[in-house]
This record gives structure tokens, sequence and C-alpha cells, in this order.
């Protein structure tokens, strides 16, 4: 489409222009004020010139509404340089002052908007790349076309030009990730940071949005770190406000940001650890899950979970595991797990505030088993404190441990591995374990693929077996002790033997345990075992040997 008013435009600003370098110097008022103007007004004519022999001039609508502009503007300097003739200006000193830096400051503008413009590729490319072409090459072409045009948009023109850009802008990001990608290639992050210091609420707002979109999608997140402190800053000013909308869509961009841990410091020292914990207490409930979900990542570093500890985050972030939605507690949970991990004194705090209570909730809710993992972490960091582990006792954990362990997800029967172990601290609690039928589904997981399932299994296993009756129960699972031993093979490098040397040498003195250990190849796999100095290897051995000898002498008389 042909913009025949562009060049009408065009020629009217250029012969403006010409005329307000004629006049300007009879000007005898403002005169330092003029002689600026007039350095600006200088510099047009040659931009618009290169600006007319773009290939796409005539079509581009950018260029006419940035030309029209340009032509007011002049026409506007023109009427004041009228003014400024007299010597008296009719509108006053100060009036007419103001209306010159006015005038300067647009012309100023100008002259950036029609270098930025020239600089681009929006005049070398049509408008109408790819067509009606249906194929992927034509489809991104065009896309690329439209987000450089869109960025272009975005950075000149008045306060409703750029607003119209930015509509335009999220229909774009938000038609797929591919979208997102090619507009991020084209320089669209430093455009949005930029924009989120406009004076406009709506365009700041867009802006956010367009942010917290690309901060979702793939490479996008990782263009949103480079920019680092100043888009932080912005952000964190964004959490401060009333707007809502535009807070959650903080909270998503900081999600994504805080897992860099620069960008989780200048979060924790500028006060963002206040601001989302109060997102969490009455935020919507999608930035309360965001926001729990900031908090998530800043917790992972060391130096920043002393800003958790003095702004009293754990009864908020209990209160968030306990009622928010079902992410928002996930989130909460794991950042409560993340802080016990770097200072011990707080399980007792997080006991206090209703962390257990808000465990039982969280895994009764669960919709699937994967989502539990982050529970059992939290839980057996808890368990490891004797009290508080005892009382989770108490609150009917056991029998859930029973199905997690049968589960399908590996990851699941690790963590529920490790937490019996944290509760096999006590014969009484050995006890309750093998009384819960939690033996048989260790055995099991014997035989799992994963080495690191194998060991905390027969790690779990060696604790539990402290206790008679769970011995009991191990010797009457059927190859329960030939899994066992096969796993002592030398070939089994990565296995850690001392916790499967352990769990034999306690049922050793049983007659059956000790014939089906043997027959199972045991001696053979002990003797390598001793050649590398396994702990246990030879003192498990010996007995064997001597328990067989003794044995033998017995049958013969």
């Amino acid at each position: 489409m042909k913009l025949p008013e562009t060049h009408h435009h065009l020629h009217e600003a250029q012969k403006l222009a010409s005329a307000l370098m004629d006049q300007i110097p009879q000007v005898q008022s403002f005169k330092g004020k003029w002689a600026l103007v007039k350095t600006k007004i200088a510099t047009l004519p040659n931009q618009l010139r290169v600006l007319s022999d773009s290939p796409n001039f005539s079509t581009t609508p950018l260029a006419f509404e940035l030309v029209q502009s340009v032509a007011q503007t002049l026409s506007e300097t023109l009427i004041l340089v009228a003014k400024c003739l007299n010597p008296t200006p009719a509108d006053g000193k100060l009036r007419t002052q103001s209306d010159i830096d006015s005038v300067s400051a647009k012309l100023d503008q100008h002259v950036k908007d029609i270098e930025l413009l020239i600089n681009s590729r929006v005049l070398q490319e049509s408008s109408s790349l790819g067509g009606d072409s249906e194929s992927a090459s034509s489809k991104q072409d065009a896309v690329r076309v439209e987000a450089r045009n869109l960025i272009t948009r975005l950075q000149i023109g008045n306060s409703e030009s750029r607003n119209s850009a930015m509509d335009s802008l999220l229909g774009l990001l938000y038609e797929d990730d591919k979208s997102v990608l090619i507009a991020v290639d084209q320089g669209v992050v430093p455009v949005l940071v930029n924009l989120l210091d406009s004076s406009s609420v709506e365009i700041k707002e867009k802006a956010v949005s367009a942010i917290s979109r690309v901060s979702i999608v793939g490479s996008g997140k990782h263009l949103l770190v480079v920019e680092g402190a100043l888009l932080i800053t912005h952000l964190l000013r964004i959490l401060d406000s009333r707007n809502g909308f535009a807070r959650e869509k903080a909270c998503i961009a900081l999600q994504a940001l805080s897992f860099s841990e620069e960008n989780a410091r200048l979060i924790g020292c500028r006060g963002g650890i206040v601001s989302l914990l109060e997102i969490c207490q009455s935020g919507t409930p999608y930035s309360q899950a965001y926001a729990a979900g900031t908090l998530r990542n800043l917790s992972g570093f060391s130096e920043i979970s002393k800003y958790f500890i003095e702004e009293n985050a754990i009864p908020v972030l209990v209160g968030v595991a306990a009622s928010g939605t079902f992410i928002a507690q996930g989130n909460a949970i794991e950042c409560l797990s993340n802080l016990v991990s770097k200072d011990e004194s707080l399980k007792f705090i997080i006991a206090q505030e209703g962390g257990i209570q808000c465990l039982k909730i969280f895994w009764d809710a669960a919709p699937m088993v994967q989502s539990l993992e982050v529970a059992i972490e939290l839980f057996t960091k808890l368990a490891s404190c004797r009290s508080i582990g005892e009382a989770l006792l108490c609150e009917g954990f056991l029998p859930k441990f029973r199905g997690l362990l049968n589960c399908g997800v590996a990851n699941v029967r690790i963590a529920a591995a490790g937490a019996v172990y944290e509760l096999g601290f006590s014969s009484k609690t050995r006890k309750e374990i093998g009384d819960a039928g939690i033996i048989p589904p260790l055995i099991s997981m014997l035989d799992a693929k994963a080495v690191e399932e194998k060991e905390i299994a027969a790690k779990t296993l060696s604790s539990l077996m402290l206790y008679a009756g769970n011995r009991k129960i191990f010797v009457k699972e059927e190859k329960a002790i030939e899994c066992t031993v096969q796993l002592l093979d030398h070939s089994e490098n990565d296995l850690d033997k001392k916790y499967l040397i352990s769990i034999l040498y306690s049922i050793v003195n049983s007659t059956r345990a000790r014939k089906q250990i043997v027959d199972a190849g045991a001696l053979a796999h002990l003797l390598k075992l001793m050649e590398v100095h396994v702990d246990g290897a030879k003192k498990l051995y010996e007995s064997l040997r001597r328990n067989n000898t003794w044995s033998v002498f017995a049958r013969r008389k």
C-alpha cells in the first residue's frame, strides 16, 4: 500500500526547515536557545533525504507518522520564531522560554527517531514479506520482519503510538514460543526493559507482561538475566505498587531471574524478600504461587538465607504451604526445605509454626506421586531431629511410605527410602517401621536399575536390621538374601558394599540365613572385596567360614 501523503509531508518538512534556517538568525531574544534549535534543525534535511531514499519509504506507515510529526513540529517552531521576532513577545518571557524548550525537546526526539528508523532494517524490508506462502521459513521471515517493525515502533513516536505497538507485540509474543524467540533474537528485551521506566502506566503494565512472557520461554530467560540490575530494580518497584496485574507479571519474571546467584543477591539486598512475602500473604493466587517460587529459588543460595530469618519468613511460608494453591504450597515447602539445609535451628520453628500439619495437607492433596518429592525432602530434614521425628510418626505418616516405596517413580522411591532411614533412630521406631510393612518394598529396591536406589535401600535396611524383628522379616522374604549377595559382586563398582555387608552380618548367626548366604556365592565375592580392603568384608568372611565349619562338624557328629 502506497502512502502518497508521506512525500507531501516530506516536502513540507524540508521547506519549513529551510525557512527556519533563514529566519532564526534574525531573532534577537533568547539567542542561545535558538542557536541550539538551529543546530538540531540543520541535521534534519540530510536525515529526511536518507529516509526518503529507503526502498519502502512510501509504503511504511511508521515513516509516514514520523515525517508528519516532524512537519508539525517545524510548523510550530516557525510560528514561535515569528513571535520572537517581536522584541517583546506577546506571551511573556517565561512562557516563551518554555515554548522554545518544548520545541527543542521535540526536535531532539525527532532527530533520534529518524536516526533509529534509518538504522533499523524496517525500511529495507517489505512489510508483505511471506505473502500467501505456507512454508515455515516464509512464516518465520514474516514474523522476523514484523518483530523488527514493532521493536522500532516501540522506540519512536508518542505514547499513543507506542501503546499501539505494545498491543501488537503482545499479540505476536502470545502466538507461540517460536515468535517469542524470534522477537528476542531481534533485540526486544532491552527495549522492553527501557519501557518499564515509561511515564505511561499502561505501557509499563504491558511491558512487564511482555517480559513475563519472554521469561518462561527457553533462551529468552537467559537474555533477561543479562539485563540484571536495571531490570530487577524496575520489577521490584512494580512489586511495591498497587497494580495487581503488573505485580503478578513481575513475580513471573523474577522467578526466572532468581535462578542466577548474582540476581538473587540483588533481589535480597534490595528488599525483594519483604515484598515477595507480602504478596504471599495478600496477593492473588497466581502471584502468590510465583512469589513463593521466587522465594524458593532465592533460598537456595546460602548468603540470601539470612534475609529470610531477618524478615521472619517461616510463619508466612508455612501459611502458604498450608492454604495456598497446590503450586504455591509446593514452592513454599521447597523453600522451607532449602532454608533448613542452611540453618538446622529452623526445624523447631517450622514444627512450632505448624509445618507438620501443612505437610499432611499437601501430602493428602497431591494429584500425582511425583508432586510429593519436595514434601518428602522436607520431611526427611525434619525427621533427622529425633523429637520432631517422633512427632511425625505420631501423625501417621508411616503407612504413606509403604505406598511410596512401591510407586513407579524412582526419584520418589529414593527420597522415601531416605526419609525412612532418618526415622529409624531407635528400637521403638525400627519396630514401628517393620510393623508398617516397609521392609519388603525396600528389599525390592535392591533389584532396581539405578545405583542410587540400590544404595539407599541397602543403607536403610542395614539400619532397620538392628531390630531383631526386622531381621526375621528380611530372612523370610524370598530372594532377599540372594539379591543382597549378588550386589556384593565386585563388578558393581559404583555401589558402596558396606551396607550390604552390614545386612548380611546382622543375620549370619541364623543357620538358615547363613546357609543361604554361602549358597548364593558370598564367600567368593567377599574374597575379592578383601583384596581391595572393603570395610567389614574380612569380618563377614571369617564369620561365615567359622560358623559354616562348625555346622559341618555338627552334621557329622
